[in-house]
């Protein structure tokens, strides 16, 4: 996991309070995870990303929640760690936004200059992306909230599978992550977010949601560290069912 000494992307935000406070006060090593993880994908649908990969003032035009190409990006590692899990064998559960005219927590309205969709575009826009389009056999949970939890039917699956981990990739670390990893943490998951595989659109944002996110409910970890936790779990309970 991350050393101490190492320099993480938010303390770029820092203020030189903040900075000493963190010396001071902030989290020293991280919590750890169990041996039941589970992979979460949060609202990783094309109204998001647009359909193609563009800078993200270019792409707000047509998409005003775009996240542009940092979005793309994560999404191309998430597909990365989706692929290891699914070899793996561990469980894999889609979120998404539920876009059947229920009264929505959010109010985004179309601007003046920004294009209008068409019916079929807007349909499209509701799509999870090619990229990490889930299989036959994965669950998809539709979200009235903005927690994966609210209202869902996401903590009963994790029990039942005896999941006591949640790795969370998805959009955006400053909405739907964010609660949904507190509302995670509140069920008692020991709750990872995999910090290239998060998005959001605005950097402030992003990284100090993070650096909150990793002070009080989850373990912020890099990619790579969350495939070595998968492989090294993934042998590790292959052992102690043979050993059983």
């Amino acid at each position: 996991m991350q050393s101490e000494s190492l320099q993480r992307a938010w303390e770029m935000f820092f203020t030189e309070r903040d900075a000493e406070h963190d010396r001071l006060r902030g989290k020293r090593a991280d919590a750890g995870f169990g041996t039941k993880p589970a992979l979460l994908l949060i609202d990783i649908y094309y109204s998001v990303l647009g359909f193609e990969r563009e800078p993200i003032l270019e792409s707000m035009r047509k998409w005003p929640m775009s996240t542009g190409l940092e979005g793309w990006a994560a999404v191309d590692k998430t597909a990365a760690l989706l692929a290891k899990a699914r070899g793996l064998g561990f469980p894999v559960i889609h979120v998404k936004g539920l876009h059947s005219g229920v009264n929505h927590w959010g109010r985004s309205e179309r601007r003046k200059g920004e294009v209008p969709l068409t019916e079929e575009e807007r349909r499209k826009g509701t799509e999870i992306v090619q990229e990490v389009k889930p299989l036959p056999c994965e669950l998809v949970i539709e979200k009235a909230a903005a927690s994966a939890f609210q209202g869902t039917p996401l903590v009963f699956q994790l029990n039942s599978l005896g999941v006591d981990t949640v790795l969370v990739c998805g959009e955006t670390t400053s909405g739907c992550v964010r609660a949904s990893v507190v509302d995670g943490a509140t069920y008692r998951f020991k709750m990872g977010v995999v910090e290239e595989c998060v998005f959001d659109r605005t950097e402030m944002c992003h990284y100090m949601n993070l650096y909150d996110m990793h002070q009080k409910y989850a373990d912020v970890v890099s990619l790579e560290e969350a495939t070595t936790y998968l492989e090294r779990t993934a042998r590790t309970n292959f052992i102690r069912e043979e050993a059983e």
